[in-house]
């Protein structure tokens, strides 16, 4: 069995992205590594080639800017480094920029592409997820994190990133077909000093919308993001990837919340009280088919 994986960033260095924590969080069980570089105002070429040179393989790309839409420019990136992946592949594991995989899952994650590695019916496997915000001691708990996401996926060229890269579909635009795993993606694209995170609002808002619709969403006016306006979090309280450790102990801002305090409108409390009942998540939008 092989298995090749993918990642793509651009200024990853100025917008202090964890794309190398990323990157090694999930090479012990990759054979092949691609990564889609995009041309940067920093050193992250530079940064990202210094990895595993003997694993990885760079792409150096110029992004579509224009494909604005739905932040298409990101499936367009993703799509660029899919194509890259050796043909003798069995599985492509992706990783985005900002996401770290605990070093407890691994063995999880090579278990299940060796179980259904011959199940032709399985398009790929579905993850859980934590989203970290504010710091590293809190996770969202409220209806705007999705929980699950595709993040390994058969090496077939019918395959391909998704609108905005978050999932992917086949062929005519039809949901992969996936097997859930008891494993967790740890999202930290909300851990940032409030500087960095403000710029990176501004940067990130580009690739969906124009000048004008980009003032709704980000207030040029400040310099730092506030992280208060949050509906709902929880702590953790278990440990990070070994990989984030010196991030965690190096964080220079303070970010605090009451946890007993919810923002969410009725709807969602509604929402909540039947997920907590049922198990069901009313509304939950699945870019996937369970089988």
């Amino acid at each position: 069995m092989q298995v090749c994986g993918i990642s793509f960033g651009k200024n990853v260095v100025k917008f202090d992205y964890p794309i190398k924590e990323s990157i090694t969080s999930i090479l012990p069980i990759c054979d092949h590594f691609v990564v889609a570089v995009g041309a940067s105002e920093d050193d992250s070429l530079e940064m990202i080639s210094k990895i595993a040179p003997e694993k990885i393989t760079i792409l150096e790309t110029q992004w579509d800017e224009s494909l604005r839409e739905g932040g298409k420019v990101l499936a367009d990136e993703t799509n660029k480094a899919l194509k890259e992946v050796p043909a003798d592949c069995d599985w492509i594991f992706y990783i985005q920029g900002d996401e770290v995989v605990h070093e407890k899952y691994l063995p999880i994650v090579k278990a299940a592409m060796e179980k259904y590695l011959d199940d032709q019916k399985v398009d790929g496997l579905l993850f859980k997820y934590k989203h970290f915000y504010g710091g590293y001691n809190y996770v969202g708990n409220s209806y705007r994190w999705y929980s699950h996401e595709i993040r390994v996926i058969r090496n077939r060229p019918d395959i391909y990133s998704y609108r905005d890269a978050q999932g992917f579909r086949k062929g005519d635009n039809k949901k992969l077909n996936v097997k859930p795993i008891d494993a967790y993606i740890y999202h930290y694209g909300w851990v940032k000093d409030p500087i960095t995170q403000q710029e990176k609002q501004k940067s990130f808002q580009g690739l969906w919308h124009d000048e004008k619709t980009i003032e709704k969403h980000v207030d040029r006016s400040e310099n730092q993001f506030d992280y208060s306006e949050i509906d709902s979090l929880t702590e953790f309280r278990e440990a990070h990837p070994k990989v984030m450790i010196p991030r965690v102990e190096d964080q220079n801002w303070e970010f605090e919340f009451d946890t007993k305090k919810v923002k969410m409108s009725l709807k969602n409390r509604l929402k909540r009280m039947v997920e907590k009942l049922t198990g069901y998540q009313p509304g939950e939008y699945k870019n996937y088919r369970v089988i």
